[in-house]
């Protein structure tokens, strides 16, 4: 039978200012082109994560969005955990990363609950983190790789004590602009600030997250065919030039 892969995306209708559905497209593609089956599975308030899911997806949205979502989300906890320790992937962007930690608290001191399935906390903050940004990552033992994106958010996350972040910061504020660290990473399950979006300029990501998923669904980790990423490379190089010309961190 085809080699197919199912992916769960929360809240698509509410989490999806980000160019989120971009992210999902490019998924989408890069799978086609090798062959791999690809089942798009919209998840809504109320809905469940499917059991079968390889890869679970919640984007990002402003403080209203993420308060209209975070009650159902937090119902969501055990299909979310179970998922992730039966090895499911797992990419959650900005909004979605917060949410994904154990409270966001506002400017007001309001707290939103969250999941507590990454290792973190969130509190907003007076001013916006905003601007290209460049992460060095290593998710494969031994292959440090550059991550380009695009920051915007007030929250200030920080990671516990031990935890793993997604990358060291080499350019832009990362999760609070202070520590150096961006994202968090358990397993196969990361969160990030970076947008703008993520996943079309750095391919190599996108391919990761595809060998994730397929390592869920297949029981073993398969090599992907290479594609040409000439114009993905070029817009990877752009945006990491436009960081490095901030200067330095934050």
């Amino acid at each position: 039978m085809p080699v197919r892969i199912r992916v769960a995306h929360l809240y698509p209708e509410t989490l999806n200012i980000y160019a989120d559905r971009g992210n999902i497209a490019v998924l989408e593609r890069r799978a086609a082109w090798r062959g791999i089956g690809f089942d798009h599975v919209p998840v809504g308030i109320g809905d469940a994560i499917p059991q079968d899911a390889n890869l679970v997806y919640v984007g990002g949205g402003q403080d209203r969005e993420q308060a209209l979502v975070a009650g159902d989300l937090v119902g969501k906890r055990e299909m979310l955990a179970d998922a992730v320790a039966g090895g499911a992937a797992l990419l959650a962007v900005c909004g979605g990363y917060q949410l994904l930690g154990r409270f966001y608290r506002d400017r007001n001191g309001c707290e939103l609950p969250g999941v507590g399935l990454l290792p973190h906390f969130t509190v907003a903050g007076e001013r916006r983190m905003i601007g290209d940004i460049l992460l060095r990552c290593e998710l494969d033992p031994g292959e440090q790789r550059t991550l380009a994106g695009f920051e915007n958010h007030a929250g200030r996350t920080f990671l516990d004590e031990g935890a793993e972040p997604l990358g060291q910061v080499v350019h832009g504020f990362g999760n609070n602009g202070e520590d150096g660290f961006e994202g968090c990473r358990i397993g196969r399950a990361i969160g990030t600030y970076l947008h703008g979006p993520l996943l079309p300029r750095n391919p190599w990501l996108a391919d990761w997250l595809l060998r994730q998923a397929l390592a869920h669904a297949l029981g073993t980790s398969p090599v992907l065919t290479s594609l040409d990423d000439t114009i993905e490379d070029t817009a990877h190089r752009v945006a990491a030039g436009r960081a490095r010309a901030r200067g330095g961190r934050g």
